[in-house]
C-alpha cells in the first residue's frame, strides 16, 4: 500500500499542523542569484508573443492579431506594473524585487527593454506584417497615395461622419494645457495667426469610438481594399478646423497613466462606493509614458514633456501609426482565409445527447462519472453554461452558489442565475468587484443580480477572490445531493473560446462538502480549515505544494519514482521555486510549463540540472494550471486557479481541487508528454533568462502544433466514442 493510500482521508488542514517541509539548516545553501527578475520575464514572455507576429507561417491576419495583442499587453504593463514601481520609489515604499537591485536600476532594465522591444514592434508593422497585407490585398496607404476621387470622397466621409464629432483645445493664457486621457490618440498641433504672426499651440483627440482605419471607398472589393489611418485622415482636415490659421506642425501622441486601483478595505464600511470613488481617480493618474511620432519637432515635445511632466526615459519615439492595438480592427476583417482554419468546439463525450434528446442531462452524466473537461477544444455552452442552465430551470434544485470573477456582456451564465433566483431557488453569488479592470462592469452585474433577488457577497476583506466555483444543491431520491464545478478559467462563454482551461464536473459528495465549507467561508463567518479534496488559498496552499514537493524529495532519496510537473501562467514565489530547486538537487526530474512570468532559472549545474521550462504560445492561450506529482507511482494531480505569485498565494481566495478518476490522471500525464515532447514547436528557457523557440526540426520541417493537435485529438476522440 503506498503512501498516498494510506493518506486517502487527510485533510488539508494536516498541511499546516508541525509543517516543516525541508531541514532547511541541513540544506545547502542555494545561491543568492537564483531568480530572474519578474518584470523582465514578462517583457520576454510578450517578446514571444512579437515573435508570433513575425512568423510568416502564420495566417497574416493573425499576424496583426498578435501585433493588437502585443500592444494591448504593454499598455496594461505600463498601467500596473510599471506604474506602481514608480509610485513605491516615490513615495518611498519597499519595492518588491526577487533578484536584489536597487528600485531606479529595475525601472531602468525595464525602460530599456521597452524601448528596445517597442521599436522592433513598430518594424514588425512596416517592414512584415504591412507589406504582407498589402500582398492580401488590405492595403496601408498613406494621404499622398490617393487620387483625387478617393480624396474628395473621403473629404465628404470627414464631413460628415468625423468633423462634428471633433472638438480642438487651444492652449494659450486663456485656456491651460488640456487633460489628457490615458491611451488616447492625440495630434499635437502648432498654428500661426496669419494677421499677428503669432503661434499657438493646440490638441486635437482623435476619437476612440470610430473605426481606426477608414475604408479608402466603399466601393472596393473586401478582397484589394485601401485603408488610411483616422489620424491621417484628420491631420489632412486640421485647417477645416483652423479656419484662418496656418498649420505649421502636426505630429501623432499617446499618454499612458497609472490605473491601478488601490483600495484601503479597511477604512470603510461600503466597498462599492470605495471602490467606485477610486475608479473615478484611476482616469487622473499620473503619466507613465509619453509616446510620439518620430518626426515631432523639439518645440512641441518640450511643451508636451513640461505640461505632462514626464522624464526622457519615459519618452518613446516611434514611427507612424502609434498605437498598433488598433490593429485589432483590421485583424476582424471577414477574410477566412487569412484567419486561422475555423474550429468549432465539440461537445464532451459524456455530455451528449442521446438519439432520443435534444439536449443532454447534466446531472445524469455527471452522476455517473466525473467529467473532465478541456476547453475550447470542448464546448463550454454545452458543458458549464448548460449545467448552470439546467439548474436554473430544474424544479428538483434547491440552490446555486458560485463565484464571479470575470463574465461578459449579456453574460447567459448571470441570466441564469437570475432566472434560478426568480423562480424561488436560493442563490449565492460571489461577486469579485476589485478584478483589475472589469471593476465597474462587476459593479453592474453585482447589482443586476441584486435587483432579481440573489444573494450578491464579496468575499473577505482584504483578499480576491480569485478562484472558480460553482455548487447546485439537488433534492434526489433519498436526500440533497451536491454537484460542483472546480475550474481553472472564468465563467466567461467569450473568453472560453479562446482561453485554454480546465474544469471538472463532480457529483462527488466530499467535493460538494468542501465547497459548502468554503462558500459559508466566503459569504458569512466560518472559519474551517478542513478540506479533503481542496487545497485552498491563502491558508494551505503554498504549504500543501511545498509539502507535495517535499514528498517527491523522500521519493528520489529512497529510489522510488518521482517527478513533478507544474503548468501556470506565471511561478515568482520564492518558496515554491526554492523547493523545486532543492527537489532538482535530490535528482528529482521537474518540469514547468508556463505562458508568462518565469522567476525560475533552469538548466544550472547544482541548482536546477533537473528543471526544464517551456513555454507555449499560440492560436488560443494557455490558461489552466496543473500540478502533478508522481507519488511512488500513484500521480497526485490537482488544477485550479492559482498561479506560483505571492498575490495568488497570500493574497487571494484561490482552489485547487484534485483529480481522482484514472482516465483524467492519464489524460494530464499525456497532455504534459506532448507538451515538452522535443518534436512539439514551443520556446525553451535557459538559465540566463533567455528564451529560444524551437518550432523547425534540424532539417527544417515544422515540428507539431500543439493545440492543433490537441483539436485533433479531441474532434477524434468524439468521432470515436472514447474517452482517451
Amino acid at each position: 500500500m503506498t503512501d498516498s493510500a494510506l493518506d486517502e482521508d487527510r485533510t488539508a488542514s494536516d498541511f499546516d499542523d508541525d509543517f516543516e517541509p525541508f531541514d532547511i539548516e541541513g540544506a545547502p545553501e542555494l545561491p543568492a542569484e537564483r531568480y530572474l527578475d519578474r518584470e523582465l520575464s514578462w517583457l520576454a514572455f510578450n517578446q514571444r508573443v512579437l515573435e508570433l507576429a513575425e512568423d510568416p507561417r502564420l495566417p497574416v491576419l493573425e499576424r496583426a492579431n498578435f501585433l493588437a495583442i502585443f500592444a494591448s499587453n504593454l499598455d496594461e504593463f505600463f498601467m500596473v506594473r510599471v506604474a506602481g514601481l514608480k509610485r513605491r520609489i516615490i513615495t518611498g515604499l519597499a519595492v518588491p524585487t526577487n533578484v536584489g537591485r536597487a528600485p531606479h536600476d529595475v525601472l531602468s532594465d525595464i525602460s530599456r527593454k521597452a524601448h528596445e522591444l517597442q521599436e522592433r514592434h513598430a518594424a514588425v508593422y512596416q517592414e512584415l506584417v504591412k507589406p504582407a497585407l498589402a500582398e492580401a490585398g488590405i492595403r496601408v496607404v498613406s494621404w499622398a497615395e490617393l487620387g483625387e476621387r478617393e480624396t474628395a470622397h473621403l473629404r465628404g466621409y470627414f464631413s460628415g461622419q468625423i468633423f462634428p464629432v471633433l472638438m480642438p483645445l487651444a492652449v494659450d493664457p486663456a485656456h491651460p494645457f488640456p487633460y489628457i486621457s490615458g491611451l488616447s490618440l492625440n495630434l499635437s498641433v502648432r498654428v500661426r495667426n496669419s494677421r499677428t504672426g503669432r503661434q499657438e499651440f493646440a490638441r486635437v483627440k482623435v476619437p476612440q469610438m470610430l473605426p481606426r482605419f477608414v475604408r479608402v471607398d466603399p466601393d472596393e472589393s473586401i478582397e484589394d481594399a485601401r485603408y488610411v489611418t483616422l489620424e491621417e485622415l484628420i491631420a489632412n482636415h486640421l485647417g477645416d478646423l483652423f479656419p484662418g490659421m496656418e498649420i505649421v506642425e502636426h505630429h501623432v501622441f499617446r499618454v499612458t497613466r497609472n490605473e491601478d486601483v488601490e483600495i484601503e478595505e479597511d477604512e470603510t464600511e461600503n466597498l462599492i462606493k470605495a471602490l467606485e470613488k477610486e475608479l473615478l481617480r484611476r482616469r487622473f493618474g499620473p503619466p507613465i509614458r509619453l509616446e510620439i511620432t518620430d518626426d515631432m519637432d523639439d518645440v512641441t515635445l518640450g511643451l508636451l514633456v513640461r505640461e505632462l511632466d514626464v522624464t526622457e526615459q519615459e519618452v518613446f519615439r516611434l514611427p507612424a501609426p502609434l498605437d498598433l492595438g488598433g490593429l485589432f480592427d483590421l485583424a476582424r476583417l471577414d477574410r477566412p482565409e487569412l484567419h486561422y482554419p475555423t474550429h468549432v468546439p465539440t461537445t464532451a463525450l459524456q455530455l451528449q445527447p442521446s438519439e432520443s434528446n435534444l439536449s443532454a442531462d447534466v446531472f445524469a452524466a455527471i452522476s455517473r462519472k466525473d467529467v473532465l473537461l478541456h476547453h475550447p477544444y470542448e464546448s463550454f455552452a454545452t458543458s458549464v453554461q448548460a449545467f448552470l442552465e439546467q439548474a436554473a430551470a430544474d424544479p428538483d434544485v434547491l440552490a446555486i452558489k458560485q463565484t464571479l470573477y470575470r463574465t461578459s456582456g449579456d453574460s447567459p451564465i448571470v441570466e441564469a442565475l437570475i432566472d434560478a433566483a426568480e423562480s424561488g431557488k436560493q442563490v449565492l453569488a460571489l461577486v469579485e468587484i476589485k478584478a483589475r479592470f472589469d471593476e465597474q462592469a462587476n459593479i453592474s452585474w453585482a447589482r443586476k443580480l441584486e435587483k432579481a433577488g440573489v444573494h450578491v457577497v464579496y468575499g473577505l476583506v482584504g483578499l480576491k477572490t480569485h478562484c472558480k466555483l460553482a455548487l447546485v444543491i439537488r433534492q434526489e431520491k433519498g436526500g440533497l445531493r451536491h454537484y460542483s464545478h472546480i475550474g481553472t478559467g472564468n465563467y466567461n462563454p467569450k473568453t472560453s473560446r479562446i482561453y485554454e482551461d480546465l474544469g471538472l464536473l463532480t457529483a462527488d459528495d466530499q467535493v460538494g462538502k468542501d465547497l459548502t465549507r468554503l462558500f459559508n467561508e466566503l459569504s458569512g463567518y466560518a472559519i474551517e480549515k478542513k478540506f479533503k479534496r481542496l487545497l485552498v488559498a491563502p491558508l494551505h496552499l503554498r504549504k500543501g505544494l511545498l509539502k507535495l514537493i517535499a514528498g517527491e524529495v523522500r521519493n528520489a532519496e529512497l529510489g522510488r519514482p518521482a517527478g513533478i510537473r507544474f503548468k501556470v501562467n506565471s511561478i515568482v514565489d520564492e518558496a515554491i521555486i526554492d523547493a523545486l530547486y532543492r527537489a532538482s538537487n535530490a535528482g528529482v526530474p521537474v518540469e514547468v510549463w508556463v505562458r508568462g512570468i518565469c522567476s525560475l532559472r533552469p538548466g544550472i549545474p547544482g541548482l536546477s540540472e533537473n528543471i526544464r521550462v517551456r513555454s507555449i504560445l499560440g492560436r488560443y492561450l494557455e490558461h489552466s494550471r496543473i500540478f502533478s506529482f508522481e507519488n511512488d507511482g500513484d500521480p497526485q494531480i490537482y488544477i485550479g486557479s492559482a498561479d506560483m505569485m505571492h498575490r495568488n498565494l497570500d493574497r487571494r481566495i484561490e482552489a485547487l481541487v484534485r483529480l481522482t478518476d484514472p482516465d483524467h490522471l492519464a489524460e494530464i500525464g499525456s497532455l504534459f508528454d506532448r507538451a515538452m515532447d522535443p518534436r512539439t514547436s514551443s520556446w525553451h528557457l535557459d538559465g540566463e533568462g533567455v528564451w529560444t523557440r524551437r518550432s523547425t526540426d534540424e532539417s527544417g520541417h515544422p515540428l507539431d502544433d500543439l493545440q492543433v493537435k490537441m483539436m485533433q485529438q479531441i474532434g477524434q476522440r468524439t468521432r470515436s466514442g472514447k474517452r482517451r
